[in-house]
């Protein structure tokens, strides 16, 4: 019983995801605005699911990997890659967050969700005197693939941090 509930709510879960588009955002004039001024980003990647990972290397998808091709593009179209004290010392602690979250659906099946998002420090109305790491920009996409095209999941977090890129430079014009 409780794998064919699993399995509708799988079922589902991505008839909604494709039915609505394979990407949803928070990329809006008011959202890229947030972007303005920065300094440059911090990058953070989440680690992999660990049951996708035996399959991951193999097509060149890790933490590691993401971490260094989202660095490059960002260096490579003139955004600076803040570390350490340099990030903490930067006005709004600006952070690029990359999540990639995997689940096996059937045998050699993987539904993924792909999340870039920059957080930088915020004031709260209701609190002035408290400050938080906040959400001011962000983007997703979900898709499917099996362990013979794993690195699509790669092509599709660039193409996510590419938006990022172009939302940055569309308000950081030098």
């Amino acid at each position: 019983m409780k794998q064919k509930l699993f399995l509708t709510l799988a079922a589902i879960f991505f008839f909604l995801a494709f039915l609505a588009g394979s990407a949803r955002a928070e990329d809006s004039d008011v959202s890229r605005a947030t972007l303005a001024g920065l300094q440059g980003v911090s990058v953070i990647v989440e680690d992999l699911q660990p049951s996708v990972m035996k399959y991951a290397a193999k097509s060149g998808l890790s933490k590691a990997q993401i971490q260094q091709d989202t660095e490059a593009l960002l260096r490579g179209n003139g955004i600076r890659v803040l570390a350490g004290d340099e990030w903490m010392k930067t006005p709004g602690r600006p952070l690029l967050y990359v999540s990639i979250n995997t689940h096996e659906t059937e045998k050699y099946w993987y539904a993924y969700d792909i999340k870039v998002e920059l957080r930088q420090m915020a004031t709260l109305d209701a609190n002035p005197q408290m400050k938080t790491l906040a959400v001011t920009w962000s983007l997703n996409i979900t898709g499917q693939a099996n362990i013979g095209t794993l690195n699509v999941i790669r092509k599709d977090a660039g193409v996510m941090v590419g938006r990022f890129v172009q939302a940055y430079r569309g308000v950081n014009k030098k």
